[in-house]
């Protein structure tokens, strides 16, 4: 795989596969904002990646807009590495830094 080309599709295909690297820090802000790791999945599973951040160290990540239900959405950044994903953080977006599609940023 080529590790600089991150997609959403080899991104669930690693997800699916339970490839997946849990970073402390993803682990302690999901805690604190009440988001499960099941939460984080279906995020990743029915998600568009709506950002990419190339130069990313060690390895490219992107963020990802899914919805968990109706109401709930999240987003996720996650890296692609070593063929397997490496999950940074998540969170529900902020309506003041996000517009209402939650994939614009707010000047």
């Amino acid at each position: 795989m080529n590790e600089c080309i991150i997609n959403i599709e080899t991104i669930k295909r690693l997800v699916s596969e339970k490839k997946i690297i849990w970073r402390n820090h993803i682990l302690v802000r999901m805690q604190q904002r009440g988001i499960k790791i099941n939460d984080v999945i279906e995020c990743v599973m029915s998600g568009k990646i709506i950002e990419y951040y190339y130069d990313d160290y060690p390895y490219p990540s992107c963020l990802i807009l899914g919805c968990i239900n109706e109401e709930t959405c999240l987003h996720v950044v996650c890296a692609v590495g070593e063929n397997k994903v490496w999950m940074i953080t998540a969170y529900t977006p902020d309506k003041e830094e996000w517009y209402d599609d939650l994939k614009t940023r707010r000047e």
